[in-house]
């Protein structure tokens, strides 16, 4: 949606001011690919989209807080002594927990607020709208408060706003690729470390594809317990061979290959398996695109989906269904799961000249086959969170 539009939803919302209304933006993020390997210390590569949150912002001459969406009835409004004192268990608590947090560092909010949220991700398809609307709130509440805007702090911020306020216990991956995202670049990540590099995407006449499968994402917390519990239980095994040993993803595949028969139980050993081959796929992912062959990057990303899918047991039908029909498509380098799984997202790496018969051929079959209606972005990489100025 245009800005100017918004603007005039804005004031049509919360009236008139001398004050200025200023327009911030933080993106969506897909996972290209290293799923279920953050907590194994390994590497990750996200890439921030080009569409995601904006945020509209305008102080006030009072304590007021006023909180809105474009996209859902709830509002809340409340004054800053006020701040932070209940949770509502809904969408605003994830800015709410950010101004939470941003006073614990030192930049409270002195003033009242008018917010008004424009979201153009898909709520619960896994592409982080959370992480996306923290991301947005805190940086531009600190450009406006006049603090320092440092973006992998801001990224940390709002993983703890998510942890502690929120109360849902999220890694950094998220909150990192939309506050640090780089057009038509994927950042090479290390979780554990928060060590990154932009890596160049440019993927000339190929698109992202993000299938959303409509699929609510049933992963209930027992299915990702399970599975970490299991990755550090071939750990424990391991260790005993290697002392020095932290992480599953720290061993190769070759190691793994020597090692694996210690682990006795073939469900963990599967899991384990995953986990290494899965890390060094990120890796060979990083080479590929440096020596611009996405055709091996595309591979990588097939690969990565069947691993998913057989090792790790993270994928569904609707996933499954998604992606063979998307591999059928002359115009497609590659595709997979992206996401914690059981539900949400497919990406796919397909040719312009490809795109139309995509979204028609494979929304066609997947609906057959499922019973569900899919939705499809065509986007490419874009910026991490920034200040919208005039005339963008």
């Amino acid at each position: 949606m245009k800005i100017d539009s918004l603007k005039q939803q804005f004031i049509e919302k919360y009236g008139d001011s001398k004050r200025d209304v200023e327009v911030f933006l933080a993106p969506g993020r897909v996972n290209l690919i290293g799923e279920h390997i953050d907590y194994n210390g390994g590497y990750v590569l996200p890439a921030a989209l080009e569409f995601g949150t904006t945020l509209l912002a305008r102080q006030r001459d009072d304590d007021k807080i006023r909180l809105a969406t474009t996209n859902f009835p709830y509002e809340k409004e409340f004054s800053l002594k006020e701040l932070g004192k209940e949770k509502t268990g809904e969408w605003v608590d994830y800015a709410v927990g950010v101004m939470v947090e941003n006073k614990k560092i030192g930049c409270p909010v002195t003033t009242g607020y008018d917010l008004l949220y424009h979201g153009e991700i898909p709520n619960g398809a896994g592409l982080s709208s959370s992480a996306s609307i923290e991301v947005v709130t805190a940086f531009a509440l600190q450009t406006m408060e006049g603090c320092e805007t440092d973006t992998v702090k801001i990224a940390l911020l709002s993983q703890r706003a998510e942890n502690q306020y929120v109360g849902v216990n999220c890694g950094i991956m998220d909150q990192f690729a939309v506050a640090n995202g780089k057009q038509d670049h994927a950042i090479l990540l290390m979780c554990d470390t928060l060590e990154y590099t932009h890596v160049p995407f440019r993927t000339g006449a190929y698109k992202i594809i993000i299938g959303n499968t409509n699929k609510r994402r049933g992963l209930v917390d027992s299915a990702y317990n399970e599975r970490r519990q299991q990755c550090e239980e071939a750990l424990e095994v391991l260790k005993k061979e290697i002392h020095a040993l932290k992480y599953l993803a720290q061993l190769k595949p070759d190691q793994f290959e020597t090692l694996q028969n210690h682990i006795k139980d073939e469900t963990v050993r599967r899991r384990a398996q995953h986990v290494v081959e899965e890390n060094q796929r990120v890796l060979d992912s990083v080479e590929a695109l440096k020596n611009n062959d996405l055709e091996q990057f595309g591979k990588l990303m097939n690969e990565s989906h069947e691993s998913l899918r057989y090792l790790y047991e993270v994928s569904c039908e609707e996933l499954d269904v998604m992606v063979e029909e998307a591999q059928r498509i002359p115009g497609t380098l590659g595709a997979r799961m992206t996401g914690a799984g059981f539900g949400g997202c497919t990406v796919s790496l397909v040719h312009e000249d490809s795109v139309e018969q995509f979204v028609q051929q494979v929304g066609q079959a997947y609906e057959e086959r499922t019973g569900l209606k899919p939705e499809f972005y065509v986007c490419g990489t874009g910026d991490g969170v920034k200040e919208l100025k005039e005339g963008k």
